[in-house]
C-alpha cells in the first residue's frame, strides 16, 4: 500500500497538491507510518470549489437523469470490481476490523448505492398542479432541482460507507461535489476519486476530492460563496462551528452528528438474548459508530442480572488485529481519540463502578488499544452517561417504570438513535414513540437500511440522509406559474 502514489481528484485530474506537500497516514493498530497523503492547500481546494462551480453551471449534468444514472451504474460495477483492493487499505488506515468491511464497510455499502440508481428510475423531479375550482387560469409546475455545489465532509470511523453515502445522493440529484475525508483516513476515499476517473463518465469537475490534515484550508469548504450545501457526518461540536461557519452564506445543512443511544429492555425482555447484542453493538469497531448502543437502561430489579451478562459478553467477544476476520473490534481510530477514551475511562472510574476493562490495553506493544468496558452504579446525568465517548464503554442504568426509560434516555443533547425490546408489540411501540430520535429498533428489526431515511432529532443533526429523504434533502424546490392551457 506504501507504494501506491495516491492522489486527489481535482477538475477531471488526479493531482498532488499544488505546492508537493504531502502529511503521513497513520496506522492506528501499530502507530506505523503506512505512507503518505496530498496535503491541499487553499489554492487546490479553491480550484475544486470553481471546478464544482463551473461544471454545475455550464453543463446539462444537473438535468439529465438518465445519464446520471448510468453513471451511478459504472460507478457501482467498478467499486465491486476493486473491492479487494479497498478491503485492505480500509483496515490499514481506519483500523476497521476486516469481518466489518464484508457489510456496512464496504461490500454493503457499495450495494446500497442500489437505492440510488433504482430511485433515479421512478422518481418524479417535476409534477403538476392542475387548476382547481376559482383558480381555472393557472397551471403550475413543481420542479425539484440540483442545490448546485455540494461539500461534503466525511469522518474517519466508516470512512467509505460515509463518502459513498454522500457522493451517491448528491449525483442522483445532480449536484457537482468537493469530497474531504478525514485526515485520519484519507487514501480509500482519494481511490475512490481514482475509480471514478478510470472507469465512469462522470465529467471532469462533477466529483472533486481533497485531502489535508490543515483545519483552516478544510474551513473554505463551508465559508466558500460558490458553495450552495454542506453534507457533514461528525461530532456535534464540530458540526456547530460548521453551521456558525455556513450562516453568512446561508448554506444548505446535511448535519449528522453525535449519538448517546439508548437500548431499554422492558422487564419482559429476554435479558439473555438481548444483553449480548446490546454489548455487541457498543464493542462493534470499538464504539466508532454515532448510532451504536452506549447506554443500557434496565428494570432496578434485573441490574444485577444486565450487568453480570454484559460484563460476560465483553469478556468474550474476540478483539485485536483488525486484519484477523475472527476479530469484531480493532484500535481505536488515532491517538487524539485514544486518549479522550482513556479520560472517560478515569470518570468512570470516579464517578461509578467499572465491572470489566476501563484501562488502555496492554496486549500489544503498540497502537491505539483501548478495553472493552462496562460501568453501571453510575449517574444519569454524569459526563460519562451523558457525552458521546466514540469508544467500547456501556453504562448499565436503572429505571422504575417505562415513562422513566423513556426520560432517561431523552435526558441528553442527542436524539439519533435507540432501541427497545419486549414480546409485548404495543408496549414497546409506546415506548419507541415516546423516544426523541430518529431511529429505533424494536426488537430484532433494525433501522439501518438504505431506503429508510437516518439523522437526528435535537444536537444530533439536521436534515436526513438515504431514503427518498437523502435525495430531497440535495434537491432545491422551484414552483413555476403558467396560464392554464385552453
Amino acid at each position: 500500500m506504501s507504494n501506491t502514489d495516491y492522489r486527489m481528484l481535482i477538475d477531471g485530474e488526479l493531482v498532488a497538491a499544488a505546492d508537493g506537500r504531502v502529511y503521513e497516514n497513520i496506522n492506528p493498530a501499530t502507530e506505523e507510518v503506512l505512507g503518505t497523503a496530498p496535503k491541499a492547500g487553499a489554492a487546490d481546494v479553491e480550484r475544486a470549489i470553481l471546478a464544482a462551480r463551473r461544471t454545475f453551471d455550464t453543463t446539462t449534468w444537473s438535468t439529465d437523469a438518465a445519464f446520471r444514472r448510468k453513471c451511478l451504474i459504472q460507478l457501482q460495477a467498478a467499486l465491486r470490481e476493486r473491492a479487494e483492493q479497498l478491503r485492505p487499505v480500509l483496515v490499514a488506515e481506519a483500523g476497521l476490523p476486516v469481518a466489518l468491511t464484508h457489510q456496512v464497510g464496504l461490500d454493503g455499502t457499495i450495494e446500497m448505492i442500489s437505492h440510488y440508481i433504482d430511485l433515479l428510475g421512478t422518481y418524479e423531479f417535476e409534477r403538476v398542479i392542475t387548476p382547481i375550482p376559482g383558480d381555472e387560469s393557472a397551471h403550475r409546475i413543481i420542479r425539484r432541482e440540483a442545490a448546485g455545489v455540494v461539500a461534503a465532509i466525511t469522518p474517519w470511523n466508516y470512512p467509505l460507507f460515509l463518502a459513498l453515502g454522500k457522493l451517491a445522493p448528491s449525483l442522483a440529484a445532480g449536484c457537482t461535489v468537493v469530497l474531504k475525508p478525514a485526515p485520519d483516513t484519507p487514501w480509500n476515499t482519494l481511490e475512490v476519486g481514482r475509480i471514478i476517473l478510470e472507469n465512469t463518465d462522470i465529467p471532469a469537475g462533477v466529483v472533486n476530492i481533497v485531502s489535508t490534515d490543515d483545519n483552516d484550508v478544510a474551513a473554505l469548504m463551508t465559508t466558500h460563496p460558490a458553495v450552495d450545501a454542506i453534507t457533514f457526518t461528525g461530532s456535534t461540536v464540530t458540526g456547530r462551528r460548521i453551521m456558525a461557519a455556513a450562516a453568512p452564506t446561508v448554506k444548505r445543512l446535511t448535519l449528522e452528528l453525535g449519538g448517546k443511544s439508548s437500548a431499554i429492555l422492558l422487564d419482559d425482555a429476554d435479558f439473555a438474548a438481548t444483553v449480548p447484542f446490546v454489548v455487541g453493538t457498543t464493542m462493534s469497531h470499538a464504539g466508532q459508530g454515532c448510532g451504536i448502543y452506549s447506554r443500557l437502561l434496565v428494570p432496578r430489579a434485573r441490574i444485577g442480572e444486565a450487568v453480570e451478562i454484559a460484563a460476560a459478553t465483553m469478556q468474550q467477544i474476540p478483539w485485536g488485529d483488525p486484519t484477523d476476520p475472527g476479530n469484531y473490534m480493532g484500535p481505536v481510530a488515532n491517538k487524539r481519540q485514544y486518549e479522550s477514551v482513556l479520560r472517560y475511562y478515569e470518570l468512570a472510574a470516579k464517578d461509578g463502578r467499572v465491572v470489566v476493562g476501563g484501562k488502555a490495553s496492554d496486549r500489544f506493544g503498540k497502537g491505539y488499544w483501548v478495553e472493552p468496558t462496562v460501568v453501571t452504579d453510575i449517574d444519569s446525568m454524569s459526563p460519562v452517561a451523558q457525552e458521546e465517548i466514540f469508544g467500547p464503554l456501556l453504562c448499565v442504568l436503572p429505571f422504575d417504570s417505562d415513562d422513566e426509560a423513556v426520560a432517561i434516555s431523552n435526558n441528553t443533547i442527542y436524539g439519533l438513535a435507540g432501541g427497545v425490546w419486549s414480546p409485548d408489540l404495543d408496549r414497546a411501540t409506546r415506548v419507541a414513540h415516546g423516544m426523541r430520535a430518529s431511529a429505533i429498533q424494536i426488537n430484532d428489526q433494525m433501522w439501518n437500511h438504505q431506503t429508510a431515511p437516518f439523522g437526528g432529532y435535537k444536537q444530533s443533526g439536521i436534515g436526513r440522509e438515504w431514503g427518498v429523504e437523502g435525495l430531497e434533502d440535495l434537491l432545491e424546490v422551484k414552483t413555476i406559474a403558467q396560464p392554464a392551457k385552453q
